[in-house]
């Protein structure tokens, strides 16, 4: 019954294995190595910090920021050179990738800003003292209230949106009437036994805040029944959402909880999908802008940070972006046309997310070795 969650056991596995070495403060030079859409490499990273000590001034010319950064919207890069003239060194990967990566440069970090989906881990960095702390954007005041409120007190990170790490997405010749799901209970009914996909939520970044809104809503145990009924219905589990579109897509699964990007863009493709805001909300993934604590451009870093506030770049991020389907943070910028105007997102206190970030993603890993 738990069978296809073994096909990502090793994945898994080894994951959990590669933290574990790096909590004892081994280096992992691979961690964050697939870099994507062009971005610099890790060799380039580790270049770069040759200067990061270095004392720079915001705005100079061949100055660089080096970026940790979920790997989508590598436009960024261009959009702040064009404002500002600082270059980005865009070091980009799935969310255990980043945080790996940064978990194991913990005695000599390399990056200046981290910009993930990841807040909950985020919340982690600046309990562990690595962080920024003590300044404010000048432009906070124009977040919405809802975003302004998960600013931590010492001001170690600013969430500049939010999407929903999942939305139920199903194929539409396959599934019709009143078997068509309205709530995540209903994911729970036998006539999706084998047919329901999701991402790994120790792999990918969405993931993790997909399936802690369900533990802190339900509580651990109340967590643990409702994915253990999935699991008895044969829920299949992917390391990324890209794998979960694929398994849609071939028809290897006929349900999913898969991000809203990754949903949409099935729509925009023309795949036989429907899309369901569930009546009772979806998991909010946010993603945090935070600045390395002992970075030597604090002044470009803030620069980067105060940019992303911004309503214009949130907006050009929604209209030209890679990763452009989610709720901006700032007022005056707008989601997509087509996004759903129902669209509910439920957010996961982040000190709950992080204090059980370790034992949840260890649950999930026990079921795949079961």
């Amino acid at each position: 019954m738990k069978r296809e969650w073994q096909r990502t056991a090793g994945v898994v596995a080894g994951l959990l294995s590669l933290l574990a070495v790096t909590a004892c403060g081994g280096q992992n030079q691979n961690a964050a190595g697939t870099a994507a859409n062009g971005n610099n490499q890790v060799a380039e990273a580790a270049g770069a910090t040759a200067g990061a000590g270095e004392s720079t001034s915001a705005g100079g010319g061949t100055e660089s920021l080096t970026v940790y950064l979920n790997d989508f919207d590598a436009v960024i890069g261009e959009m702040f050179e064009k404002k500002t003239g600082i270059k980005l060194n865009i070091v980009s990967g799935n969310g255990a990738e980043i945080m790996s990566r940064i978990e194991a440069e913990q005695g000599n970090p390399q990056w200046d800003v981290v910009w993930i989906d990841a807040m909950p881990s985020i919340y982690g960095l600046d309990a562990k003292d690595q962080l920024l702390t003590g300044w404010t954007p000048e432009n906070v005041a124009g977040l919405k209230d809802n975003y302004e409120s998960l600013i931590p007190e010492d001001g170690s990170y600013y969430p500049t949106g939010a999407h929903a790490a999942g939305i139920i997405v199903y194929n539409k010749n396959k599934i019709s009437g009143a078997d068509i799901p309205a709530t995540w209970e209903d994911l729970k009914n036998s006539v999706y036994k084998g047919k329901l996909g999701m991402a790994d939520p120790a792999i990918a970044a969405p993931a993790y805040p997909f399936v802690a809104n369900f533990f802190e809503d339900k509580g651990i145990d109340g967590g643990k029944e409702y994915f253990n009924s999935l699991l008895e219905q044969g829920l299949r589990v992917y390391p990324k959402n890209p794998q979960v579109v694929q398994a849609l897509t071939s028809g290897e699964i006929d349900i999913a909880a898969l991000q809203e990007s990754n949903a949409y863009s099935m729509l925009a493709a023309g795949e036989p999908v429907e899309l369901v805001w569930p009546e009772d909300g979806a998991p909010a993934s946010v993603r945090v802008a935070a600045i390395q604590k002992n970075t030597g451009k604090a002044d470009a870093a803030k620069q980067f940070v105060s940019f992303l506030l911004e309503p214009e770049v949130q907006q050009e991020l929604i209209d030209s972006g890679d990763e452009s389907y989610f709720e901006p943070s700032a007022e005056g910028a707008a989601p997509k046309a087509d996004r759903a105007k129902e669209a509910k997102l439920n957010f996961t206190d982040a000190a709950y997310s992080s204090e059980h970030e370790a034992e949840i993603k260890q649950w999930f890993a026990d079921q795949a070795v079961q």
